[in-house]
């Protein structure tokens, strides 16, 4: 993969109308917010400043205009992990504005077999997020603008088949 010198950090400083997520992934609990994790298997009640820099960050972004928003494919039942990221962290961070859709492959194939987790920013610039087998960030690959075209496919695929996180919520959610 050929990579470009900016850092994922550079694009979120950088990006002016919109950050696209796309994640893939059943288990991220080896790549952040771990102790919180720990804590919502122990049965604890979510602390009131969970999540408060990324809130803190998304508002940022928000009310100025920019739209932060992403879809997880998934499939059901939930793994412990989905059930945390989603109902902790999913909720909290739309109190930011960031905007969430869910693309359930329970009972459909895949619509993106193999396409990686990724951030586009403003269908111009990707990074490709990397993990290891049990879930764990091992960094991100900004790519060159010319692969930006495929990656923006990708979301608008991704965003055809999915549904706004509410409504799947309401129906399949803890």
């Amino acid at each position: 993969m050929t990579t470009s010198s900016k850092t994922l950090g550079d694009l979120f400083d950088s990006f002016e109308r919109e950050a696209f997520r796309l994640e893939t992934l059943d288990d991220y609990s080896k790549s952040g917010n771990v102790d919180a994790y720990h804590a919502y298997l122990a049965g604890e009640p979510q602390p009131d400043d969970y999540n408060a820099g990324w809130v803190e960050e998304l508002r940022s972004h928000t009310e100025n205009g920019k739209r932060v928003y992403r879809v997880h494919i998934l499939s059901r039942p939930l793994t412990d992990y989905l059930c945390f990221e989603l109902g902790w962290g999913y909720r909290k961070n739309m109190t930011g504005g960031e905007e969430f859709f869910i693309l359930d492959i329970t009972d459909k194939p895949n619509p993106l077999p193999g396409v990686p987790d990724f951030w586009c920013f403003d269908s111009e610039s990707v990074a490709v997020m990397n993990y290891d087998g049990a879930g764990k960030y091992l960094g991100s690959e900004v790519l060159e603008r010319d692969r930006a075209a495929e990656f923006a496919g990708y979301r608008d695929t991704a965003l055809a088949h999915a549904e706004p996180f509410a409504e799947w919520w309401a129906k399949y959610g803890a």
